[in-house]
């Protein structure tokens, strides 16, 4: 197994999940959050506390695998910081790189989820996430990972680049899971490309980064800037490839959403924790969209995340 280094975001999730009065309604071409009235009181039918962010996510998805998992990112000593470490504990990664900030709460997200359709409004108080400029580098020295696997830094290029120079000069790989802060200033993110082995980013913000309509399209020509590159595309499923090899793959199966928050993270955490667990590039595709489909039929970011050890059915995956 390997040693893999998650930075990124930890949040407290907290979940208010109702029926009816949370279920989106259609404004002409957008759609609309609940049925709430301004001043009114709204009963909700459920409410859940687990932990969140995309570096959470994805550690939480190379522990269960098998993989020294270690995090990397901000929170604070309080209530919601607490719920993060006592969760780290239980599954097993190695918290002890977690910086504390002392002006900073712990980010939380309310998450206003309607059980009918499994959509979902996220508000979200970034707090000690918002920031990651403390965070030292030098800790990959230390930790000598095998692989650094990026979320969003909140358009902190900064700390984007020391990351990421200080992980090639060590031997260490990198996959990048950029957010809409990085994806917002395109010219600089692809100037940074040519540091990392694997780019995992959806067709809307593959169309941020290069000119394009059509998945093909754009996957050939991130396929520019780095060796490998994931695009996914929701129910159309995506595409991908490493230079050697290209498919294009469907859903894993179709399954209801009760909760569509954390599906990106399980996919693209998924894909690494079994590539780099020895399996092949087409099977960790594969494993990646199982994982993904089993974090939406539950509710929570990580409740649903898979170990590895299932046994997987086919899925339309196709060579091109």
């Amino acid at each position: 197994m390997a040693r893999i280094v998650s930075l990124g975001a930890a949040l407290q999730d907290l979940y208010l999940i109702d029926h009816d009065d949370l279920a989106p309604t259609t404004m002409g071409e957008t759609a609309v959050f609940g049925k709430v009235i301004v001043g009114s009181k709204i009963d909700i039918d459920k409410i859940r506390y687990s932990v969140g962010g995309g570096g959470i996510n994805s550690v939480i998805a190379f522990a269960r695998h098998g993989h020294e998992a270690i995090f990397l990112g901000n929170i604070a000593r309080d209530p919601a910081g607490s719920l993060v470490i006592k969760t780290l504990d239980h599954e097993g990664v190695d918290n002890s790189y977690v910086s504390f900030l002392e002006r900073k709460a712990t980010g939380v997200s309310v998450i206003l989820l309607d059980s009918k359709t499994g959509e979902r409004t996220i508000l979200t108080y970034r707090g000690a996430s918002e920031q990651f400029g403390n965070i030292s580098e030098k800790d990959l020295d230390l930790i000598q990972p095998d692989w650094l696997y990026v979320t969003t830094l909140r358009g902190d290029l900064d700390t984007l680049i020391r990351f990421f120079k200080k992980a090639r000069s060590i031997g260490t790989k990198i996959m990048f899971n950029p957010g809409i802060k990085e994806l917002e200033q395109p010219k600089e993110l692809l100037r940074l490309l040519k540091y990392v082995d694997v780019l995992n980013v959806n067709k809307l913000e593959a169309a941020m980064l290069v000119p394009g309509t059509i998945l093909t399209e754009l996957f050939y020509r991130l396929s520019g800037y780095t060796k490998s590159v994931l695009i996914t595309d929701g129910a159309m499923g995506g595409i991908a490839g490493n230079g050697k090899e290209v498919y294009r793959f469907g859903i894993y199966e179709d399954t209801k959403v009760k909760d569509s928050t954390g599906a990106g993270d399980a996919f693209g955490s998924g894909f690494l924790a079994h590539l780099s667990a020895g399996h092949t590039f087409k099977d960790s595709l594969i494993f990646a969209s199982a994982n993904s489909t089993a974090v939406v039929s539950k509710i929570g970011a990580s409740k649903g995340i898979l170990t590895g050890t299932e046994h997987l059915h086919p899925m339309p995956i196709q060579k091109l």
